[in-house]
């Protein structure tokens, strides 16, 4: 079973939909012993950074360890965001660590926040997207980005007038800062690559 982490922010509900639509076993859940027993982590939100972490509390420390420990972990939005090192929205918070980078702002030379259907370029070794297509639309509406640092994590780009980060596999932790959940068929189809990832 998937569990989708259950902190009270944002689109948790619609995350645990999706799963289900496609015919996945998803449950809602912020109990320690499910987590622990789940066969994969997703950790959406969308709020600002420094809230999300906190309405987390306890948990962060809980995922922190069973991804560590190699459960794949699917963070979406502000769940991807969490992944990294820290964020300077609304001051200086600091993230679970998993992956090494900063989220920041989208420079202001560009729209923001940026909000709508943008291509993203899908390198072949990133598994979330396998059977997608080398390019696809998906949807994405956030005014912070993450600076990916971690020369051991994959990443696919879209074009904002920069090379933003739109999805990122390091081992068994994966986040996309687009929504799949709202992304149509495509969305869908890489929300059932992570459960399929999940059963191996």
């Amino acid at each position: 079973m998937i569990v989708i982490i259950d902190y009270n922010v944002g689109n948790v509900r619609s995350v645990c939909n999706a799963f289900r639509y496609t015919g996945c076993e998803a449950k809602l859940s912020c109990e320690p012993e499910t987590i622990e027993n789940a066969a994969g982590l997703v950790l959406p939100g969308v709020a600002a950074f420094g809230y999300a972490v906190g309405a987390l509390g306890s948990l962060a420390e809980l995922i922190k360890k069973v991804a560590l420990n190699g459960k794949p972990l699917l963070g979406i939005c502000v769940g991807y965001q969490m992944l990294f090192d820290r964020s300077c929205e609304h001051g200086r918070h600091n993230g679970l660590g998993l992956i090494s980078g900063s989220v920041v702002p989208v420079p202001a030379e560009q729209t923001v926040p940026h909000m709508g259907w943008n291509m993203v370029t899908l390198p072949d070794d990133m598994e979330l997207f396998a059977g997608v297509g080398k390019e696809k639309h998906f949807y994405f509406a956030h005014s912070f980005y993450a600076d990916v640092a971690d020369s051991r994590a994959k990443i696919a780009y879209t074009d904002y007038g920069f090379n933003l980060p739109a999805s990122v596999q390091k081992a068994n932790i994966y986040g996309t800062q687009f929504h799949p959940e709202k992304s149509g068929k495509t969305g869908l189809k890489v929300l059932k690559n992570f459960a399929e990832i999940c059963k191996k």
